[in-house]
């Protein structure tokens, strides 16, 4: 089974409480003199105290249009990512040299050469690494890439692959729109960056392998799933300003309707069932869907607490979120060994990603 052998997450230096960045909001995206109260409660019910943000909080009225944001994006994406690869292999007592793979996912920003490409100098990643830059998936990114290592892992089992998320959700502002969408995105989302180091299963963890820290979850397997007619739900449009968000109120809905059949129907693959699992490692998509998520899936009380502070401390980080939630329950609320977990996120298509853990 692939071996996570550590997580590690990056954050801008720019934090600012949700107080801040409403009123920052209003300025952008309000005609002036319009009644605010919406705004207000949507970012009021969000459940994010604070965020970090990608540039002070005085610049984004700065950015003229989206070759400008995309600029900041590369830019801060670079900084981010090397942090959070340099920090995540020096946790697994590993080298640069030592990585095959990198797999590179953001879906707020777009660069060629690709963000991985532009770290593999900086970092000291060999010539000959294998890199594999990944756009579109959103939120389900985090959970997602882990599966995707895991399928490159079974196949050079002997190898270390990496996973880096990097998403600068707050440069996709679109300033000058009121529409409900974009009031909750810009409730919801923050900026952030997270990685993940996995090992195949014929790679010894002993030695520089071993790391330092307590000993990560192995992934045991995963299961994707696509919810056709669902295209509408989540997403961008792209247009001459960038990154418009579609995100439609009928998210939690398609939660409920779903998932419980997809997670029981995963685990009874393995013999188990949600009564087995000792940690739930959930995206925090805001909080009616995390609401749909603890009811349809009758999860005990504390079981997404991790999730809500998550949520609350850095708001919603796109495909990092999973990865800074995974991140946490390792280092502080590790289940008992030898006990499964079950990753989860959901995002664009509309699809999910399940990612069966064992401690």
């Amino acid at each position: 089974m692939t071996r996570i052998a550590a997580v590690r997450g990056a954050l801008p230096p720019n934090r600012h409480s949700q107080a801040e960045i409403t009123d920052a909001f209003a300025r952008l995206c309000l005609p002036e003199g319009a009644d605010r109260r919406l705004l207000d409660r949507l970012h009021a019910g969000a459940r994010v105290e604070f965020r970090h943000l990608a540039l002070p909080l005085d610049q984004y009225a700065k950015l003229d249009g989206f070759g400008a944001a995309n600029d900041a994006f590369v830019e801060s994406a670079v900084g981010l990512g090397a942090e959070a690869v340099g920090g995540a292999l020096e946790a697994a007592g590993l080298a640069p040299e030592d990585v095959d793979m990198i797999m590179f996912t953001s879906v707020t920003g777009i660069a060629a050469p690709s963000v991985d490409a532009r770290l593999a100098g900086r970092l000291g990643l060999r010539p000959d690494v294998k890199r594999v830059p990944v756009f579109g998936l959103g939120c389900v990114a985090g959970a997602a890439g882990i599966s995707r290592l895991h399928d490159y892992l079974r196949g050079w089992p002997g190898h270390v692959a990496v996973l880096l998320s990097v998403e600068l959700c707050s440069l996709t502002l679109q300033r000058g729109d009121a529409s409900v969408a974009n009031l909750v995105a810009g409730a919801l989302f923050g900026d952030g960056a997270a990685a993940v180091v996995a090992c195949g299963d014929e790679r010894p963890a002993t030695g520089a392998d071993a790391g330092s820290g307590p000993p990560g979850p192995s992934v045991v397997a995963t299961r994707s799933r696509l919810y056709p007619g669902s295209e509408h739900v989540m997403g961008w449009e792209v247009g001459d300003t960038g990154f418009r968000v579609v995100l439609d109120a009928s998210v939690p809905d398609v939660v409920r309707t779903h998932l419980a059949d997809d997670v029981d129907g995963f685990l009874a693959d393995h013999g188990l069932t949600r009564g087995d699992v000792t940690a739930w490692v959930c995206h925090p998509g805001g909080p009616r869907v995390l609401e749909a998520v603890a009811e349809t899936l009758r999860l005990p009380s504390g079981a997404l607490d991790l999730t809500w502070r998550s949520l609350a401390e850095v708001g919603n980080l796109s495909s990092s979120s999973v990865l800074h939630v995974l991140r946490d329950t390792l280092a502080t609320r590790p289940p008992p060994r030898d006990t499964p977990g079950l990753l989860i996120a959901m995002g664009p298509g509309f699809c999910s990603e399940l990612v069966l853990l064992r401690w």
